[in-house]
């Protein structure tokens, strides 16, 4: 079974281009063993600390409510969640909450691909227009693109996107309609658009919608099947786009 071939005049036509995160234009190895370690350290500070807190308690608001019987089961949950990479919307929120402060502090700074922000930077100068669709929320998105590590400092990309969109916002990534509903929002046909994922059930969704989608394989990424490899267009980084 051959690779598929990227569709070079849809890519050039493409006026918009949506980005996910993880995996894609960071390591899923950066989110999941440093940002997830970090936030489960700093909720377990918290909760011990500031248990009766009205800020705390307002935190922790959506959260099921057998899970916050004390601080001891939820933090369990958290964990289990966590372990599970399960990405529900209230625990994507505390998140985004816990890691503001780790990139504030300086606790935390963003290791983008290295070829990512030139190429962004290019892609923006040539007119197209970029944007964010990560399950990630956008408050932490907005954190995550303030920190970017240049050298031993750090700088601030936010400039660079467009729109934020998150499973809030814009709904689940595995959904076709969430990437009509973007396409909407951005008042961008479908057809002008191009969506760069790890994910293949996400590039599956949002080829139901008509967005022309490939596939980023990044070092640590799921290894992707020859089925996916012939339905999806693949690159190693952003300059493999023409």
């Amino acid at each position: 079974m051959s690779a598929a071939s990227l569709d070079v005049a849809r890519w050039r036509a493409s006026e918009v281009v949506l980005l996910d995160i993880e995996g894609t234009i960071s390591s899923i190895s950066f989110v999941k063993d440093v940002m997830y370690p970090y936030a489960l350290d700093r909720l377990r500070n918290l909760a011990r600390d500031s248990w009766v807190d009205a800020d705390f308690q307002h935190l922790i608001a959506g959260f099921p409510e057998d899970t916050k019987q004390d601080a001891e089961s939820l933090v369990a949950h958290v964990e289990d969640l966590t372990r599970r990479d399960i990405k529900a919307v209230y625990l994507k929120q505390l998140q985004g909450y816990l890691w503001t402060t780790g990139f504030g502090n300086g606790d935390l700074k963003t290791p983008l691909f290295d070829e990512v922000v030139p190429t962004l930077q290019q892609w923006k100068a040539t007119g197209k227009t970029l944007a964010i669709f990560s399950s990630g929320s956008v408050q932490a998105q907005l954190q995550f693109f303030s920190y970017v590590q240049d050298g031993q400092s750090t700088k601030d990309i936010k400039h660079l996107f467009s729109a934020h969109y998150d499973t809030v916002n814009a709904g689940p990534k595995l959904e076709k309609s969430s990437y009509e509903k973007i396409c909407s929002e951005l008042g961008v046909n479908v057809s002008k658009v191009t969506f760069l994922t790890d994910n293949v059930k996400e590039a599956e969704a949002a080829t139901q919608a008509n967005v022309y989608s490939v596939v980023v394989d990044r070092p640590g990424n799921a290894l992707l099947s020859a089925d996916s490899k012939a339905t999806f267009a693949v690159i190693q980084k952003l300059t493999d786009l023409p």
